[in-house]
């Protein structure tokens, strides 16, 4: 579970309007490419990928009185506690820095994308162009100085908000209890369990599984798929996997 002290985004659906500055401001402050979409008729063209590493999804249905609704929830990775992509990465590229955050050493990537195929949230991709992957940071270099993710920044209306994880689950559990008194029955609050427990909380309208998200924690049956994915692709690409568990061994013990 992430500690008190963590770093953490609270995302309240309750209070995004779907205007995506957001998106541009990870585009800007990470310095990534624009990406051309097509116009096929839907809200959000865009998918994540090793050039697109937030998004916003757009949900419209129908209430429990018969009206219409617009939902726009947040679609990044979610920094886990008990990671997928750490645990299937052999040679320790991916990892958690201080504060919970889960960021991908390029110079240890080797491109074999079990991140990739391990990750519940379609999160990490591969960048064909310098053959290692890619995803959220949570603006490590920011945080690091004191300063908000970018993507917190750039919300107008205060959908997005940045703190410690202790202060961020308070927040969002007192707006559930402030939604379903103005009676959004569903309102709930997503990530405390998924995957150990997520650096990034949401506050949600309606059932999880509305917006496509996991709605189980996952993390034993990921461990074990993961685990599998590690031991073949690392044996396969690095000759032993006594020196991936070595290597492994060193990066975790560099953690204090």
């Amino acid at each position: 579970m992430p500690r008190s002290s963590d770093f953490a985004i609270l995302f309240d659906a309750s209070y995004c309007i779907g205007c995506r500055a957001c998106q541009v401001g990870c585009k800007q402050w990470n310095d990534l490419p624009a990406t051309e979409t097509q116009n096929t008729g839907s809200y959000d063209p865009l998918v994540l990928s090793a050039q697109t590493w937030l998004k916003m999804s757009y949900h419209e249905g129908l209430d429990k009185q018969g009206e219409v609704y617009w939902d726009f929830t947040r679609t990044s990775c979610m920094h886990c506690s008990e990671a997928a992509c750490v645990e299937a990465c052999p040679t320790g590229a991916m990892n958690y820095r201080p504060g919970g955050v889960v960021t991908v050493d390029q110079d240890w990537c080797i491109g074999c994308r079990n991140c990739v195929q391990a990750c519940p949230y379609d999160a990490v991709h591969y960048d064909e162009e310098k053959g290692v992957v890619q995803k959220c940071t949570l603006c490590h270099d920011r945080i690091a100085n004191g300063l908000e993710p970018a993507c917190v920044k750039a919300c107008p209306t205060g959908a997005l908000r940045f703190g410690t994880y202790g202060a961020m689950r308070r927040a969002a559990r007192e707006r559930v209890e402030a939604l379903k008194a103005e009676g959004y029955d569903e309102a709930n609050v997503y990530g405390l369990k998924e995957m150990g427990g997520t650096h990034v909380i949401y506050v949600l309208l309606r059932h999880p599984s509305t917006y496509g998200l996991p709605i189980e924690p996952m993390t034993q049956r990921h461990k074990v798929a993961v685990d599998w994915l590690s031991a073949g692709i690392a044996a396969a690409t690095l000759g032993t996997l006594g020196w991936v568990i070595a290597r492994r061994e060193e990066v975790s013990g560099g953690e204090s």
